[in-house]
């Protein structure tokens, strides 16, 4: 069946429902008018047995003053309470199939609910043909049999403990549950159907209407038929309230909410019922009064527990605990529910109520007060519309704000004029406020960790970095976690910690997930600033590393050369009176040494920018280095041109990191340097055949990270492409606006 076509049947039910409780208004309050109190009508064969007994008990009922049908001409309280509660019923199940219609509970809702109404139609058209104008309805034999038999359907609600909430039994040993239930109810149906003797649904109204169907010689068997049914169907009606309660205990979490208010209607029917019984019998049994009132109560109060408690655990389930995540179809569900119930409040307030106690008149009222009342009242619908879309809201989402207000709220907030460092906290706030957690964090992924940047409540203990696996969600321990994302980057996260009284259900988590789809570009403004910061304290690091480098480097090499010589000059100062030869040879090892000094000189000049870069450019510069290089290094300039300073500086020393970290780390055979330019864009590659590694799993050594600043320091981007022992290569992208050709000197 298709969803649609489920929906169409469903709603179909309910406005026939609708339709048969209004028809049998007017036939009930025509019925009553021609009824005379204590009439007695006999359809069938009076000299039966079982009509004679049933005669000689409405006789004496009669005799003791009862009118035998209702004879009552205004309108009823009663009935209206009925009427409500059956709407509830027929709402919830409409509800259900609407939302999933393979769901069978929905569908139990409708069956168990829909009789009721058909059964108030079908027995007003007996009552009327038989009593109050015989002879004038049609087929009043196939509507008396129908009326007799419309009641039992409603045995089968305790399947409604049994398949909560995805409409199938806990496990497939609670299907004989099923078959109990549905079994004897049929097998004590065709008991009744074969017994002999007047329908038991009208003796109430003083009519004996004879089984058209019963058989005389199964009246000795229909009744053990009947009992055996019936044992098998209470019994399985029973084991419904154990699996629910064995469904609670083993359930957690959210579940666990879900199903508390239906184990515990479960248990008080259960309860009741089993009271009922007891009780009953020992009244029975000690005090032989078969119209014990006990027995009365109890049932009563189990009758009430189904028929108020299951409905109301059900929307409950889908009210407070997400439930199916009905969401928007719930609020106005609820908001008017809440409108009707106070519409119907009302109505009874100035229609009944006032009546009796201002004016002295009867709670008697006719039906068409009633209605004309409802017109008038109807008038001041709207004064409490926004009243009862605030107890709507308060139902469906306690005192915490809807999910419309909490993104608005973020909205406002976002748009707002607050710096960078106070959007984060705020965001925790309204996360944690939003979705009754204990506490709930933001995270912001620098690198290939995430780290919390903002937590609420302000006390909440401090959270430890998370490693992060290429672009995935990394796992936040107990924390109910919502990844963050912008243009397909993963930015962070927003994480919860749910209390135990109150877990997450759908609802809450889509509203998780709505803030975190806004909270995209947020995390990437911050992000941006916060890798700017980290980018200056790499740089400013990086400055200080190579100044002390530096300050050793001439130390510990040409400072030390220099002394060296000075202290040599002073001794061939003095050599060349006293030994002019040794003083010679002396001065030729001094000349030796200071070209060696210059060398050195030399060396670390190029280390802070190298003269030949900046008088040949690039390919000279680089081919240079690549004559000294320990292993075979081969640059193909593919006729670049010349370069800002800042963009020659930044290609040139990230190839000569890129070949010391072959140097140090890949063991490998041969080295390729390519440049290129097209479209403006300056590119470069460094390329070589060693170990290799895996880059979704490593992160940025200080040299590959100190490469990527220099570049996006001039705009472009470094990527690396490598996999273990397929080698390693370095490309790097200058654009075209920031790697403009610029002219050479003659």
């Amino acid at each position: 069946m298709s969803p649609r076509l489920a929906r169409a049947i469903a709603a179909g039910i309910v406005a026939l429902c609708v339709t048969t409780t209004a028809a049998s208004i007017p036939i009930g309050l025509a019925a009553r008018e021609r009824i005379e109190p204590g009439e007695i009508v006999i359809v069938g064969n009076p000299t039966a047995p079982e009509m004679r007994s049933a005669l000689a008990e409405l006789e004496r009922e009669r005799e003791a003053g009862e009118a035998l049908t209702e004879t009552t001409q205004g309108f009823n309280p009663f009935f209206g309470a009925v009427v409500v509660l059956l709407m509830l019923w027929l709402g919830v199940g409409l509800l259900i199939v609407w939302r999933q219609p393979r769901n069978w509970a929905g569908w139990l809702f409708l069956i168990t609910g829909a009789p009721l109404p058909l059964l108030t139609l079908v027995q007003g058209l007996t009552i009327y043909g038989a009593k109050a104008d015989p002879g004038s309805v049609p087929l009043l034999g196939l509507w008396a049999t129908v009326g007799e038999y419309l009641i039992y359907p409603i045995a089968l609600l305790p399947l409604l403990f049994l398949l909560f909430p995805d409409g199938h039994p806990p496990s497939r040993r609670w299907r004989w549950a099923v078959r109990g239930l549905v079994g004897g109810t049929a097998l004590a149906v065709v008991g009744f159907l074969v017994a002999p003797g007047p329908f038991n649904a009208y003796l109430t109204d003083g009519i004996l209407y004879e089984n058209p169907i019963g058989i005389d010689a199964l009246g000795g068997v229909a009744p053990l038929v009947i009992l055996i049914g019936a044992l098998v169907a209470l019994a399985s009606a029973f084991s419904t309230v154990v699996a629910v309660r064995q469904r609670f205990k083993a359930a957690v979490g959210e579940e666990r909410q879900q199903m508390r208010w239906l184990a515990f209607v479960a248990s008080f029917a259960g309860a009741c019922f089993a009271l009922q019984w007891v009780l009953g019998g020992i009244a029975e049994f000690f005090f032989h009064d078969e119209d014990a009132p006990i027995f009365g109560l109890f049932f009563a109060l189990t009758a009430f527990s189904l028929v108020i408690g299951l409905p109301a655990a059900y929307l409950i389930a889908i009210f407070r605990h997400g439930l199916w995540d009905l969401d928007v179809v719930v609020k106005k569900t609820v908001q008017y529910g809440v409108l009707v119930a106070g519409f119907i409040a009302i109505v009874g307030l100035v229609v009944v109520i006032v009546p009796v106690l201002f004016v002295g008149v009867g709670a008697d009222v006719g039906f068409v007060p009633v209605l004309v009342g409802g017109v008038v009242v109807a008038v001041g619908f709207n004064l409490i519309r926004s009243r009862a879309r605030r107890w709507a809201n308060r139902i469906v989402y306690g005192k915490r704000s809807t999910p419309y207000e909490v993104l608005s709220a973020f909205a406002e907030r976002v748009g707002g004029t607050y710096s960078v460092d106070d959007v984060l906290p705020r965001m925790a706030q309204l996360l944690g406020e939003a979705t009754g957690a204990r506490a709930a964090r933001v995270w912001l992924r620098i690198g290939n960790e995430m780290r919390a940047e903002a937590s609420w409540p302000l006390d909440a203990p401090e959270a430890t970095s998370v490693p992060v696996r290429g672009d995935e969600l990394p796992p936040f321990g107990d924390e109910e976690a919502f990844e963050v994302r912008h243009q397909g980057d993963l930015l962070g996260a927003l994480t919860v910690s749910p209390s135990a009284a109150d877990p997450m259900n759908p609802t809450k988590a889509k509203l998780a997930r709505d803030i975190a789809s806004q909270a995209g570009l947020v995390l990437r403004n911050v992000r941006l600033i916060e890798d700017l910061r980290e980018s200056r304290r790499r740089i400013v690091s990086a400055q200080d590393e190579r100044a002390r480098k530096l300050e050793r480097d001439i130390h510990d090499g040409a400072q030390q050369q220099l002394v060296a010589l000075s202290v040599q000059l002073r001794l061939a100062e003095g050599m060349v009176d006293r030994d002019p030869a040794k003083a010679r040879g002396l001065l030729a090892d001094l000349q030796a040494r200071t070209v060696e000094t210059l060398e050195d000189l030399r060396d670390l000049a190029r280390g802070i920018y190298p003269p030949l870069l900046a008088d040949k450019g690039l390919s000279a510069a680089l081919e240079a280095q690549a004559r000294k290089s320990p292993f075979p290094v081969t640059v193909e300039p593919d006729a670049v041109g010349r370069y800002g300073p800042d963009v020659e500086s930044a290609v040139y020393f990230c190839c000569l990191e890129a070949l010391n970290n072959v140097a140090k780390y890949a063991d490998a055979s041969t080295v390729e340097i390519r440049l290129a330019q097209a479209n403006g864009e300056l590119r470069f590659e460094v390329t070589d055949d060693g170990r290799g590694f895996e880059t979704s799993g490593s992160g940025h050594g200080t040299g590959l990270q100190g490469m990527a600043d220099r570049l996006d320091a001039i705009g472009g981007l470094l990527e690396i492409r490598s996999a273990p022992h397929r080698g390693t290569t370095i490309l790097g992208r200058i654009p075209a606006s920031a790697a403009r050709e610029v002219g050479t000197e003659g």
